[in-house]
C-alpha cells in the first residue's frame, strides 16, 4: 500500500552548522547535534505528529550521527506511531571526501556555485549527479516496501539538505535548473508530499528559492 504522505526532514543544527571549523577536525558523519539541534528535533516531532494524526510511520534515516539524533528526538514525540526504522546510507549527505580546512571548503563552495550545484564533483567526493544516482537506487527499495501488506500510512525520511532537494528533484521530475533554483531547507524543516486522488504525490510544503 502506498503511503498517504511522504515526510522529509533535514537534520537539526549540527556542530558543523554552528561552527564550520569543526569540519577541520571531525569527520562529517560524526558531527553531533547542538543543544539547539536537539530541541529542534523534538519540535519537529510535534509538527510531524500533527501531520500524521493517528496514522503510523515507517522511517528511513541517514546513518550520520546528526540524523540519528534528529530521528531520536522525533521518535521521542511520535512514540508507538513509528512501526519501523531503517538506516540507509543512500540518503546520507553529499560526500566531501575527507577532512578539510574551512577555507578549503569555502573555496570549493565558491567553485561549485560558479560551475554547477548539480554537476560539480568534489575532489575525492561526490557531485549532485552522484547523489541523484544513489537516491534513485533508494527509491527501488521504497517501492518494494510499499508493496508489503499493512505498510504504514506515512513515510518519514530523516536526511540532509542537499539529499532532500535531490530526492524531490528525482521524485517530481524536476530539471537541473529547477533543482539549482532551490535554497537549502532550514534545520529540521519539514517537507511534505501528499498522495492525491489520482494516486500521485504533490508537494504541499512551500520551498524557498535561492
Amino acid at each position: 500500500m502506498k503511503p498517504k504522505k511522504i515526510i522529509l526532514i533535514r537534520h537539526g543544527q549540527s556542530e558543523g552548522n554552528e561552527d564550520s571549523s569543526n569540519y577541520e577536525t571531525i569527520p562529517d558523519y560524526a558531527l553531533n547535534l547542538t543543544d539547539l539541534g536537539l530541541s529542534q528535533a523534538k519540535e519537529a516531532g510535534k509538527t510531524i505528529l500533527k501531520e500524521i494524526g493517528t496514522g503510523t510511520v515507517q522511517a528511513y534515516i541517514s546513518p550520520y550521527y546528526r540524523t540519528r539524533q534528529t530521528y531520536e528526538g522525533i521518535a521521542s514525540v511520535l512514540g508507538d506511531a513509528i512501526v519501523g526504522c531503517n538506516e540507509d546510507p543512500r540518503v546520507r549527505e553529499q560526500d566531501w571526501g575527507h577532512l578539510r580546512h574551512p577555507d578549503d571548503s569555502r573555496i570549493l563552495r565558491e567553485e561549485r556555485n560558479k560551475y554547477s550545484l548539480f554537476y560539480y564533483r568534489m575532489k575525492d567526493g561526490e557531485s549532485g549527479a552522484d547523489v541523484y544516482d544513489r537516491v534513485s537506487g533508494f527509491f527501488e527499495t521504497m517501492y518494494r516496501d510499499f508493496k508489503k501488506e499493512r505498510f504504514p500510512e506515512n513515510v518519514l525520511i530523516v536526511t540532509h539538505g542537499m539529499t532532500l532537494r535531490i530526492f524531490l528533484m528525482r521524485w517530481l521530475h524536476w530539471t537541473v535548473e529547477e533543482y539549482e533554483a532551490l535554497d537549502n531547507p532550514g534545520n529540521c524543516q519539514v517537507v511534505v508530499m501528499e498522495q492525491n486522488e489520482d494516486g500521485k504525490y504533490q508537494l504541499t510544503s512551500p520551498l524557498k528559492l535561492r
